[in-house]
C-alpha cells in the first residue's frame, strides 16, 4: 500500500450500540449473511420475491431477469407498473392518506407542509394540465427547478404520464442546460422564476431563455414556470406557461400509464472523461425496488420517522433518497431550499431540532465546511443543539475521512447514531455498499460490506480478484435491479465505459478500492478523469474544453488536488496565446476565466487554483504529464521519473496559483 493509502485505511472500529436492531428489515448481522447467501444461492428468485411483495404491478411479470443481449439487462419481462402509483396512490389505502409526505423549508425558514393525500391530488392536476397540452408517454421534459415541494409535484407528474424527465442541476449554467436539451431531445421543460439560495434570488428562467436562444431548440413547446418569487421575467406569449394555471380548474385526480417494467423513468446527465456529460438512463420497475429497497435497509426505517436528506434533486441522490424511496415507503421527509451556512452555520442543527429529525443523510463536504466554522465560533456547534431525536446519520457523495467520520459520529450522532458511510453511484440507482445498523462494529472511512444481492469484487487490469490490501479496479460481476440500462443515444459508449471485455463484462464503477482483513471496503478515488468536488463529479476534459473554447487561452490541463472543505480542488494549467501574463494581469485574467467556467458550465466548476505556465509538461509524443501537475498541485516535491519529458525547464517558470 502507498503512505497515502495506508493514512486513509484505519484499524479503529466503533462498537455500534444499535446493532440487533428490532423491527429492521435486516435486524442482525446474521440475517445479513442469510440474506446474501440467498441471493447467491438462486439470484432470480431472491429479485423476484422482493419485486413482488415491495411494488404494486398492473400485470405481474412473467420473468425476472433478461441476459440474453448482456449488458443490456432486462429486469422483469412483461411487467406493467406505474412509479407514481407507488409512491402515492397505494398511501390512500395504507393508512398514510392524511400522514405529512414533505415538509419543505424555505431559505428564509418559512415551512410548508404536505400530505400523501393532497400530495397526489396536485400531481394529478399538474399531470393532467400537462396531458392537455398534449404531452404523454415517450416524451422528454427537462426539470431546472429550485428545492421545493413543486419539483418533486414535476418529477412525479412525468412519472405518471410516462414522460421520461431529465432533471438539470439549478447551479448549471445556459450553456450546460443547452447541451442537455438537445442531447435528450426535450419538448417540454419546467422551471422556476428564480431560486432562492443563501440569501440571494438565482434567476432561473433567465437561464432557460439563454439556453433556448442558443440555437436548435425548436422541440421545445412550452416552458412551464413555477412562480417562486413574483419578480419581472422575460415571457414569451404562446410557449410560457404558469404552473399554476396549468394546475388550475384541473381534476384532483388522472389515471395513471402503467408502463413497461423497462421503460426509461429518467435521464441523468453525469460528468464522464470526455468533454460530453453522459445521459444516464434508469428504468421504472428495477430502479424503484431499489429505491425502495435501500431505503429500508440501509435507513432502518420506521413509520415515524423524520428523514431528511439534504442533496439537490439535480443529482441521482436526490432523485432516489427524495423524489422516489423516503415517498415509495410512506415516510415523512424534510426537503430544504437554502444553504447549510445561511443565515449562519447552525442551520443544519437546528432544523434537526426543531423539525425532530431521526435519520439524517448529507455531504462530507457539508461536515467539513461545519466542523471549520463550529471551530471558528462555538455559537454554531452541534453540542448547542438537542438533536437526541436522531437514530442514524448518513454519509454521501465521497469518501469520508475517518477524522470527519469521528466527528460527525461523537458531535452530530453523539456516539449513539450509526454512520451509513454508503457507497453508490449516479449509474447504480441506489446503495451498493454500505454499513447496516445491524453490523456490531463500524470502521471510520469504510463504506464497509456490499448489500444482500450485489456481487461487489476488487480486480486487477484482467479482471482477477486481487488479495485484501491491494488495490485495484471495483467492479459488480452481477447484474442487479437498479443498474444504468444505457447512456442515452450512444450504447457504443456505454459499452465500453462500464462493461469493458479485458475485466469480463464485469460493472466497472470507475473507483479504485482496497478491502482490508475483515473484508470491509475503502474507496480510494477516481481512476478516470473525473474529479469529485463537494461530491460532485466533474470531467476534466469538461473544464478543459471550456477554457481553451476562451479566445485567450491556448491550451489547459485540469487536475484535482485535495482540499480540506470540498474534498478535491479543481486546478486548472493555463498556457495564454502570446506572453505569459505579469503578476498583475494574472490576477485579472484568473479572475475571467473563473466567471468564463462559471457562464460555460456553472459555478461549481470554477477554479479554485489557476497556474500560468509557458507550455505544459508532455512527453516525446505530446501526453501531457498530468501526474507531475497533481505533484505540483499539491505541493509535493518531483522525485519522479521525469526524463521522458520534453520541456523540462517549464518547472521553473510557472506563474501562480492565482
Amino acid at each position: 500500500m502507498s503512505n497515502a493509502i495506508q493514512s486513509f485505511m484505519t484499524d479503529d472500529k466503533v462498537s455500534n450500540t444499535n446493532c440487533n436492531v428490532l423491527g429492521a428489515s435486516i435486524p442482525s448481522y446474521e440475517s445479513y449473511k442469510n440474506l446474501c447467501l440467498k441471493a447467491e444461492n438462486n439470484f432470480e428468485k431472491f429479485w423476484g420475491d422482493y419485486a413482488t411483495e415491495l411494488l404494486s404491478w398492473s400485470k405481474v411479470f412473467t420473468k425476472v431477469l433478461d441476459d440474453s443481449n448482456k449488458p443490456h439487462y432486462k429486469w422483469f419481462i412483461d411487467g406493467k407498473i406505474n412509479v407514481t402509483f407507488n409512491c402515492l396512490d397505494v398511501h390512500l389505502t395504507n393508512g398514510n392518506s392524511d400522514k405529512t409526505a414533505i415538509i419543505f423549508e424555505s431559505d428564509d425558514g418559512e415551512i410548508t407542509s404536505i400530505t400523501y393525500k393532497n400530495l397526489l391530488k396536485r400531481v394529478c392536476r399538474f399531470a393532467n394540465g400537462l396531458k392537455n397540452l398534449g404531452y404523454k408517454i415517450g416524451d422528454r421534459c427537462v426539470i431546472y427547478m429550485p428545492m421545493s415541494i413543486e419539483v418533486i409535484v414535476a418529477m412525479q407528474a412525468c412519472a405518471r404520464l410516462g414522460i421520461i424527465h431529465s432533471v438539470v442541476f439549478g447551479g448549471f449554467s445556459s450553456k450546460s442546460l443547452h447541451e442537455r436539451i438537445l442531447d435528450i431531445g426535450a419538448s417540454i421543460i419546467i422551471t422556476s422564476d428564480y431560486q432562492k439560495r443563501g440569501g440571494k434570488k438565482i434567476p432561473l428562467k433567465a437561464a432557460v431563455d439563454d439556453a433556448i436562444n442558443l440555437g436548435k431548440c425548436e422541440n421545445i413547446k412550452n416552458v412551464i414556470v413555477y412562480k417562486r418569487i413574483g419578480s419581472d421575467i422575460n415571457w414569451f406569449n404562446g410557449r410560457d406557461l404558469w404552473m399554476n394555471d396549468i394546475e388550475e380548474n384541473e381534476l384532483d385526480y388522472c389515471d395513471p400509464v402503467f408502463v413497461d417494467a423497462e421503460h426509461p423513468l429518467f435521464v441523468l446527465y453525469t460528468s464522464g472523461s470526455t468533454g460530453k456529460p453522459k445521459g444516464i438512463q434508469h428504468s421504472s420497475a428495477g430502479y424503484l425496488l431499489w429505491a425502495k429497497m435501500t431505503m429500508r435497509w440501509t435507513f432502518d426505517t420506521h413509520d415515524n420517522d423524520i428523514f431528511w436528506c439534504t442533496a439537490d434533486v439535480g443529482w441521482i441522490t436526490g432523485h432516489t433518497y427524495i423524489a422516489y424511496g423516503p415517498l415509495s415507503i410512506g415516510l415523512t421527509q424534510v426537503i430544504f431550499e437554502g444553504v447549510p451556512t445561511y443565515p449562519n452555520s447552525a442551520r443544519f442543527w437546528k432544523m434537526i431540532e426543531n423539525h425532530r429529525v431521526s435519520v439524517f443523510y448529507t455531504a462530507p463536504t457539508a461536515i467539513r465546511s461545519l466542523i471549520k466554522s463550529s471551530d471558528i465560533d462555538n455559537n454554531v456547534h452541534p453540542e448547542n443543539f438537542d438533536l437526541s431525536s436522531l437514530r442514524i446519520i448518513g454519509s454521501v457523495g465521497e469518501p469520508i475521512s475517518p477524522n470527519t467520520w469521528k466527528w460527525y459520529y461523537e458531535n452530530v450522532g453523539k456516539g449513539n447514531c450509526p454512520v451509513a458511510d454508503t457507497w453508490w453511484q449516479t449509474e447504480t440507482g441506489g446503495h451498493m455498499i454500505t454499513p447496516l445498523p445491524c453490523l456490531s462494529y463500524l470502521k471510520p472511512g469504510s463504506c464497509s460490506l456490499p448489500l444482500p444481492g450485489i456481487s461487489a469484487a476488487i480486480v486487477d487490469e484482467s479482471g482477477e480478484e486481487v488479495p485484501n490490501f491491494t488495490g485495484g479496479f471495483l467492479v459488480i460481476k452481477k447484474p442487479w435491479p437498479g443498474m444504468i440500462r444505457n447512456i442515452w443515444g450512444n450504447t457504443e459508449r456505454f459499452i465500453t465505459s462500464y462493461f469493458p471485455e479485458e475485466l469480463r463484462g464485469y460493472y466497472l464503477a470507475g473507483d479504485g478500492a482496497q478491502r482490508d482483513s475483515d473484508g470491509y471496503f475503502w474507496i480510494m478515488g477516481r481512476i478516470d478523469d473525473v474529479l469529485n468536488v463537494s461530491g460532485h463529479r466533474l470531467g476534466t476534459m469538461e473544464i478543459e474544453s471550456a477554457l481553451v473554447s476562451n479566445i485567450k487561452v491556448s491550451e489547459a490541463a485540469v487536475i484535482g488536488r485535495s482540499d480540506d472543505t470540498t474534498g478535491e480542488a479543481v486546478v486548472a494549467f493555463i498556457v495564454m496565446k502570446g506572453d505569459k501574463p505579469s503578476k498583475d494581469e494574472a490576477i485579472n485574467i484568473a479572475k475571467e476565466l473563473r466567471n468564463w467556467i462559471s457562464c460555460e458550465i456553472g459555478p461549481i466548476a470554477k477554479p479554485k487554483d489557476i497556474i500560468f505556465c509557458d507550455s505544459l509538461p508532455k512527453t516525446r509524443s505530446g501526453k501531457i504529464m498530468r501526474r507531475l501537475l497533481r505533484s505540483i498541485a499539491n505541493g509535493e516535491d518531483i522525485n519522479q521519473d521525469i526524463s521522458t519529458v520534453e520541456n523540462i525547464s517549464i518547472f521553473d517558470k510557472l506563474s501562480g496559483p492565482f
